[in-house]
């Protein structure tokens, strides 16, 4: 199982890394301009990822078993979200806009871009099921929390009008009742937001690329605030949500699904929200590239727990 598990997610490593490597390429040949980015990141944040939402709930089937597995995954989702937030906040508490960028990284792991994708790959169409839950959860505290994080000095009765129409809300809202009901729509509705959904991965990985092609690539590896955030991502809170895991008792497919998701290094969001709030996208686009690189390492070895 380790061994396995190191494969299958130094590939997937690399798909992504190949579709990041498009984006430094059309960054760098001047495809892709800095104005066009901007204008994906806002498609991503409005249609695509909301998709990506509704798509989860539209494709589950709902039986007693199931809900209580994805119950299960949501709590434990909300957990791991909590952890990252009190293991950050020591470490990360200046108000510059890196130690905001720091503290994100830490809390947000890569779920729809690394956590799903190894998910299918090693437990199929229910284990995708069961990490659709934490890619619920991790939009709407993301919309909620991660714009307070990231959008602080605005006022507040702003701030809530955005938490209250934000799209990761509004999307959970249109696809809860389906879940909860059985009620199946035609496909003229269901497979265009499928498609949207499609875009998710490819999208948010060229844009990181072309991110990453306005930096100074040595600079990666350099800065020990980036070393910590990969410490607390990768390690920290993967190893706390196993801790409890195995406190509770809960094992098979449900818990590798849950070990998988914490153990995902910083989430693309990272970048798509410092771009979208004004931070240091350079730093965050650092900070998830370097997260990812020793995921290749940590994820593995944290998967392999959850099947001891």
């Amino acid at each position: 199982m380790f061994f396995s598990s190191v494969l299958l997610t130094l590939k997937q490593v690399v798909i992504l890394y190949i579709m990041a490597a498009v984006g430094f390429a059309a960054d760098k040949t001047g495809i892709y301009k800095a104005e066009v980015s901007k204008a994906t990141n806002d498609l991503m944040f409005y249609v695509v990822t909301p998709s990506v939402i509704v798509n989860s709930f539209f494709s589950a089937e709902f039986s007693s078993e199931s809900g209580k597995n994805f119950l299960t995954a949501v709590i434990f989702s909300v957990f791991s979200h909590i952890i990252g937030m009190a293991l950050s906040a020591p470490f990360f508490n200046k108000k510059d806009t890196d130690s905001v960028v720091h503290k994100f990284a830490v809390v947000y792991a890569n779920v729809g871009y690394m956590a799903i994708p190894l998910t299918q790959a090693i437990l199929g169409d229910e284990g995708v099921f069961y990490a659709s839950a934490a890619v619920a959860v991790l939009n709407i505290i993301c919309f909620t929390h991660g714009i307070f994080l990231m959008n602080k000095g605005v006022k507040a009765e702003r701030n809530i009008k955005t938490l209250v129409l934000n799209p990761g809300l509004i999307a959970v809202v249109i696809g809860l009742p389906f879940f909860l009901t059985g009620i199946k729509l035609p496909e003229i509705i269901t497979e265009p937001v499928r498609y949207l959904s499609l875009l998710n991965t490819p999208l948010a990985m060229i844009m990181l690329g072309t991110y990453i092609a306005r930096t100074n690539l040595r600079k990666i590896f350099t800065g020990k605030n980036r070393y910590l955030v990969v410490f607390l991502r990768n390690i920290c809170v993967p190893a706390v949500v196993f801790l409890i895991l195995k406190a509770v008792g809960i094992s098979g497919k449900v818990a590798m699904c849950i070990m998988i998701s914490a153990s995902a290094p910083s989430a693309n969001n990272t970048v798509l929200f410092s771009v979208k709030y004004g931070k240091n996208e350079s730093e965050a686009s650092r900070t998830v590239a370097l997260s990812s690189v020793f995921a290749i390492i940590t994820m593995p070895f944290l998967i392999s727990l959850a099947a001891v």
